[in-house]
C-alpha cells in the first residue's frame, strides 16, 4: 500500500466530535500513516497533544492568525511555558499554526503581525520549525522570516506565485498542497503543483477544511439543504493521485518523495515515521 503523511490535519476540530477515532482509523486503512495536528489557540493545545499521542501522530503548538483577536496577550507567555514543559516530547514537531491572514475581514493586521513575530522568536528560542498560515500574506510572511529566520518548516496551503514559492524554499520551507489542487479552475496552483521540483512538495488535507472537488458543495446546493462536505485525512491518497497526475508520475513515487520532504521540513517526524 502507498503510504502518505498528512502534514496538516485539524483532527481536534468539532466537526470530528461524532466519530474522530473512526476517521483516523479509516485514514490509516487508506494508507495515511501519520498526521500532523497543528493547534490554533490556547484552548486546544492540550487536545492536539492528547490526540497525537492517542493515534501515534504528532502536533504543533501555536496561535493561528484568525484567533489573535480573541487571544490574550499573556497567551504568548503561556505558549512559551508549554514549549518549555513539553520540549522533550518527541511528538511536538513545530510551532504552529502561525502566520498572517489578509483575506478574512475584521482582523487587526498589527495584532496579527505582533503574534506572528513573537511566535517566530519562540521557534528560534526552541529551535523548532514553523507551520505557516499563508493567505494573501506571502510577502509579509517572508519579510518576517528574513528578519527573524527560523530553521524552516511548511508553508501550509501555499497558493502564491512562483517567485514567492522560490523565496520560501530558499528559506528552508516546503510547500503544502491539498484539496485546492483538485479544482480544474485553480490554474496557477495546478501549474505550481506540476512544475515545482519534487523535493519541495508536501501533502496535506487541512481537514475538515479545504475540501477536494468531490466533497465540496456549492452555495446553491447548501441553500437547498445539502450540508457542506467534510474533508478528512482519508481523502489524502485521492488528492495525492490528482497531484501525481498533474506531475506525470505515479502516486507511489509522489508519496515517497513527499514523505522524505515532510521529514526534512519537520525533522521530528524522522523518529516517528518509519
Amino acid at each position: 500500500m502507498t503510504v502518505w503523511i498528512d502534514t496538516h490535519c485539524h483532527l481536534d476540530a468539532p466537526e470530528f466530535d461524532p466519530d474522530r477515532d473512526a476517521v483516523r482509523q479509516d485514514a490509516r486503512a487508506r494508507g495515511v500513516a501519520h498526521c500532523v495536528i497543528p493547534a490554533v489557540e490556547r484552548s486546544n493545545w492540550s487536545t492536539a497533544r492528547e490526540l497525537a499521542h492517542r493515534h501515534g501522530d504528532s502536533y504543533a503548538l501555536g496561535i493561528h492568525p484568525l484567533y489573535t483577536g480573541r487571544a490574550e496577550d499573556g497567551d504568548l507567555d503561556r505558549l512559551a511555558d508549554e514549549l518549555v514543559q513539553h520540549r522533550a516530547d518527541p511528538r511536538l514537531v513545530a510551532v504552529g499554526e502561525i502566520g498572517l491572514d489578509y483575506f478574512v475581514s475584521g482582523l487587526d493586521p498589527a495584532r496579527q503581525e505582533r503574534f506572528y513575530r513573537a511566535q517566530l522568536q519562540l521557534a528560534r528560542r526552541f529551535d523548532l520549525p514553523v507551520i505557516l498560515h499563508v493567505r494573501r500574506s506571502a510577502d509579509k510572511l517572508l519579510k518576517g522570516l528574513r528578519e527573524l529566520p527560523v530553521q524552516g518548516g511548511i508553508a501550509h496551503a501555499f497558493n502564491g506565485s512562483l517567485q514567492q514559492a522560490q523565496a520560501f524554499v530558499a528559506m528552508g520551507f516546503k510547500l503544502g498542497f491539498g484539496g485546492a489542487a483538485t479544482y480544474d479552475r485553480a490554474l496557477q496552483l495546478r501549474r505550481l503543483a506540476a512544475q515545482l521540483p519534487e523535493d519541495v512538495l508536501v501533502m496535506e488535507t487541512d481537514a475538515p477544511d479545504i475540501q477536494p472537488h468531490w466533497i465540496y458543495t456549492t452555495a446553491a446546493q447548501r441553500a437547498e439543504g445539502q450540508p457542506q462536505g467534510r474533508n478528512a485525512p482519508g481523502e489524502l491518497p485521492r488528492i495525492g493521485e490528482v497531484v501525481a497526475q498533474l506531475r506525470g508520475c505515479t502516486a507511489q513515487s509522489l508519496a515517497q518523495a513527499t514523505t522524505r520532504n515532510s521529514k526534512a521540513a519537520l525533522p521530528g517526524l524522522a523518529g516517528l515515521v518509519p
